[in-house]
């Protein structure tokens, strides 16, 4: 991964998947290339019971490289614990740009999702308060507490001109 890595983070509900939606196309019109990388706490499995790849991790494989005529996929068994994000990018072909959904400390550029309603209902504070890391915040309301870049949430043209804008890591020794 020589590109730059782009966290999108916020409370649960707040919106990142649907902006990373709206930006792909952007920044792929920009001439970007762009992969994702997204975090679940949920149990992934995309290798039902009874395939011949399940049958093969089933019975003891430590990868299982699951390939079509137009995409293919790699699993791992990682039976300890979650890699941490720097070993899966380095695993990823190279592009311009990562976005990163749903690793709360991502290593790059972070923009926090902030939403009127998410902070009302979830009672919970932004991210940003505990997070000095933060490098941006996308609300559709004003964020009183925030002195720092402040993006339109409902403006995914603006925030795609932002994340354009950033230094590569190789531009920027603090980030490579």
């Amino acid at each position: 991964m020589s590109g730059r890595v782009v966290g999108i983070v916020g409370r649960s509900g707040s919106g990142k998947t649907t902006l990373i939606e709206a930006l792909l196309p952007r920044l792929r019109a920009r001439g970007l290339t762009v992969s994702t990388v997204k975090h679940t706490h949920h149990s992934v499995d995309i290798d039902p019971p009874g395939k011949d790849s399940r049958r093969h991790r089933d019975a003891g494989a430590q990868e299982v490289l699951l390939v079509s005529e137009r995409r293919w996929a790699l699993m791992r068994e990682t039976p300890v614990d979650r890699p941490l994000l720097p070993e899966l990018l380095a695993r990823m072909a190279p592009v311009d740009i990562v976005l990163v959904e749903g690793f709360g400390r991502t290593e790059g550029m972070r923009i926090e999702l902030v939403r009127a309603d998410v902070s009302v209902r979830s009672r919970k504070r932004p991210l940003f308060l505990d997070d000095p890391g933060i490098d941006a915040v996308a609300s559709d309301t004003e964020v009183p507490d925030w002195s720092g870049t402040l993006l339109d949430l409902n403006n995914p043209d603006a925030i795609c001109v932002w994340i354009a804008a950033l230094p590569h890591p190789s531009d920027h020794p603090l980030l490579s």
